[in-house]
């Protein structure tokens, strides 16, 4: 039987470091080159991969198991930020389209990959804010105001909170409510803001200073430092990219964990270029991308 993953060398001797988790192996994702662009989102049960092009243009659904790809959609913009429910059968993403006068616009549309059914949850607009997936429910904020649907059938789950990002100022959605949140303050630049899977904090990086994380209203502000691209690994520990440019391409990075007492572990070294990683929710697997296309998975043992 052929195998569509294969282990590398990478990682295993970092493990001497603090260890904030325990990586069993990292693995490349033997993905056609037909493919090679960027990893868009991994499952959360870790089973198969979303694959997008550098511009986010459409989403591949490649199991991992089998190698078997499937188009999920050609939409323009699909690729940023997507986000799959809690059983894997449903994607929610964005489409991007233009007027006649050149403006952009964009769209939120979910697609069941098990029927095939695809449904628009949010007409194309200039005002999307954000998107989020909780369970089987999809929380999209457009203009300052929140709507929640069911993906799958009609019982609505309670909306968690979600942050959003509008001209650059951090802005937070709480029952229904978006007020400015922005705890360093107006005058900064937020990019990739996430709410803790216990939706009790806030992550989110400010351009020129590093990654933050603090309490829903305000308080506890930590400095995690350089992490970049941060995402939530579980309540306790972020994990994102050290990554290194000469102006023009990226010369190395690499993937680290960081919890909030500021303890810093890499889970990959200077072989491969990685970037962005995606946990899964069960956190058994970290998925990342590197700037030539390819795919790799780190295993954790738990």
């Amino acid at each position: 039987m052929k195998k569509f993953l294969f282990t590398v060398a990478l990682g295993i001797s970092l493990c001497a470091q603090a260890q904030l988790l325990n990586v069993g192996s990292v693995t490349q994702v033997d993905i056609p080159q037909s493919l090679y662009n960027k990893v868009a989102a991994i499952s959360p049960d870790g089973t198969y991969l979303l694959i997008t092009t550098d511009y986010n243009a459409g989403l591949t659904r490649y199991d991992l198991a089998t190698g078997a790809t499937s188009v999920v959609t050609d939409a323009a913009g699909a690729g940023y930020d997507v986000k799959i429910s809690q059983d894997g059968n449903t994607v929610v993403f964005r489409e991007n389209s233009y007027t006649a006068q050149h403006l952009k616009m964009t769209a939120v549309k979910s697609k069941d990959l098990v029927s095939g059914r695809e449904q628009q949850l949010v007409a194309p607009t200039r005002e999307l804010q954000a998107m989020d997936v909780q369970g089987l429910t999809s929380t999209t904020v457009v203009n300052g105001r929140s709507n929640v649907k069911a993906l799958v059938g009609t019982q609505v789950a309670k909306q968690m909170p979600i942050l959003s990002i509008d001209k650059l100022h951090l802005m937070l959605t709480q029952d229904g409510v978006t007020r400015e949140f922005s705890p360093l303050g107006s005058d900064q630049r937020y990019i990739w803001p996430s709410v803790s899977p216990d939706g009790t904090k806030a992550l989110f990086y400010v351009t020129g200073n590093g990654a933050y994380v603090c309490n829903l209203d305000g308080s506890g502000l930590k400095e995690l430092g350089q992490v970049r691209a941060p995402r939530w690994y579980s309540n306790s520990v972020i994990v994102g990219m050290n990554d290194q440019d000469d102006g023009r391409v990226y010369t190395s990075s690499s993937i680290i964990a960081v919890d909030l007492n500021g303890t810093t572990q890499t889970l990959t070294d200077d072989s491969v270029i990685a970037m962005f990683p995606l946990p899964t929710a069960a956190g058994d697997k970290i998925a990342f991308s590197t700037p030539t296309g390819e795919a790799y998975i780190i295993n954790i043992n738990k």
